[in-house]
């Protein structure tokens, strides 16, 4: 297997790359599927985890990305990011066989033992990313990073749809008819997705890498680069102070959907599912927009969508009308997909655009290291709280009385995650006030935008009416807060 990079690649030699990429993240999106998401918060559950393990469980993706500076030592020791990115896939789809054979032949299997493989699964994860992250900059051409992208977030969205129905199918049919080898599945997901992970890495080699170089200066003098940068240690603060409020609540939103409104996990997925097919619809006309005027844009017509959907999670469960509960639901799924399309692909973006070429992997890895940080403390905040307040509640109701007639409802009845919910989405609206001071090149004022996506909404109604009633939406509630603010 040849690894080393080229001075210069031809244009076959970068088309092939792409779609080598392309095949890569599908076999990633199958492997995570297969060990993400629902199916684990549903596995660690069935093996008595507390509020404290699922935030563990949750900060894990992220915490390991400090260690993203061996990353940058590496690929400045080598030179080679393929071949780090390559041989760090291969050792973080091991620990995924380890979960899976540690639950199918040790009756014994715990959370703990599940904690402690998927440390090492996502730190040699982690240790990869920066690499890939680098080359993938350096591979596909500037012009067409939001559109490939979002074209290969499709992909991977399309597969994880069909595979998540037919998991969550199996996984139910088991529950209810043999429900004494439930455990016994979930570790046959996981070796499943050891190997399938393992396969996609050694299509990942195939992929050229054009030659790098990098700066030969100190490693914390390379940390410290990106921080004396303005701009961007204004998009480290911004995405810092987001994840950390977001990572409060969302972790929680399947165990909420698991214990307190007691959903089959066949449910679960396809609200999964559906919020995927809206992020599926909306994530290239994301794209075609970030990359045509602004990704500061796009998040700021997107986020407080998202916020918008975290607070509607407060109400979910207030009544008893399952019906209604479920239309809740799946409203929430809907606008969530249609937002997160446009914030994590900005978000990415965002960060590829502000980092020098020459120095992508540094900005690249503290912008990682950092959030990872702030993000990794959100889950954990989170099951902290989720135990201080499993023992407290508040509840608001109105009541109408008039002759022969008395009505009581609930206005608000927060308990045990509601209170995370409540809180992530303050402190998430808290953060956007910093996204202001962010400077993007070639940034382009979102009113223009607005008006721009409007008119291609109108010429192409079947596609764009979506993100259409976002833009509507979006413009009358600016119309309601100058107002209120001009009266004030």
């Amino acid at each position: 297997m040849n690894l080393k990079p080229k001075e210069v690649l031809t244009e076959s030699e970068v088309q092939r790359g792409m779609r080598v990429v392309i095949w890569d993240g599908l076999a990633s999106e199958m492997m995570t599927t297969f060990t993400g998401s629902a199916f684990l918060v549903a596995m660690a559950l069935l093996m008595g985890a507390n509020n404290v393990q699922i935030g563990i469980l949750a900060a894990l993706p992220t915490f390991t990305n400090i260690f993203q500076l061996i990353s940058i030592w590496l690929v400045r020791k080598f030179n080679n990011r393929r071949g780090i990115a390559v041989f760090c896939a291969f050792l973080a789809r091991f620990p995924l066989v380890c979960i899976g054979i540690s639950a199918l032949w040790f009756a014994g299997s715990s959370i703990s033992i599940l904690i402690f493989f998927l440390f090492f699964y996502y730190l040699f994860g982690s240790i990869a990313g920066p690499a890939w992250n680098s080359w993938m900059k350096d591979l596909i051409p500037e012009n067409m990073l939001g559109n490939y992208f979002s074209r290969r977030s499709r992909y991977n969205q399309i597969l994880d749809v069909v595979l998540s129905i037919v998991l969550a199918v199996l996984l139910d049919f088991v529950k209810s008819r043999y429900p004494e080898y439930e455990l016994r599945v979930y570790a046959i997901f996981f070796i499943i997705a050891g190997i399938v992970g393992t396969i996609g890495g050694y299509v990942l080699s195939w992929a050229p890498e054009p030659q790098s170089y990098l700066s030969s200066a100190n490693i914390l003098s390379l940390f410290k680069q990106p921080l004396r940068d303005k701009n961007f240690r204004r998009l480290l603060t911004f995405n810092s102070a987001w994840v950390f409020a977001l990572n409060i609540a969302i972790p929680f939103f399947t165990v909420f959907m698991m214990k307190a409104l007691r959903l089959p996990i066949s449910y679960i997925i396809i609200l999964s599912i559906i919020s995927q097919l809206s992020s599926i619809m909306t994530i290239r006309i994301w794209g075609t927009f970030a990359d045509k005027y602004s990704n500061k844009t796009i998040i700021a017509l997107s986020a407080p969508i998202y916020i918008v959907c975290i607070i509607a999670w407060c109400f979910v469960g207030m009544y008893s009308n399952f019906y209604i509960n479920l239309l809740l639901l799946t409203g929430i799924h809907i606008f969530s997909g249609i937002s997160t399309a446009g914030i994590n692909l900005s978000l990415t973006n965002i960060g590829l655009k502000l980092a020098p070429r020459e120095d992508a992997i540094v900005y690249l890895s503290v912008k990682n290291i950092i959030t990872a940080f702030f993000s990794s403390l959100g889950p954990l905040a989170g099951g902290i709280l989720a135990d201080y307040f499993t023992s407290r509640s508040l509840m608001i109701t109105a009541t109408w009385h008039s002759p022969g007639f008395t009505k009581a409802g609930r206005l608000v009845s927060l308990h045990d995650w509601n209170f995370l919910f409540l809180i992530g989405a303050l402190l998430a609206l808290l953060s956007m006030e910093l996204l202001a001071h962010v400077n993007e090149v070639g940034e382009v004022d979102k009113d223009v935008v607005k008006k721009v996506m409007r008119k291609s909404i109108k010429r192409d109604l079947k596609e764009y009416f979506l993100i259409g009633n976002i833009i509507n939406w979006h413009e009358q509630l600016r119309t309601i807060i100058k107002l209120k603010r001009r009266s004030v």
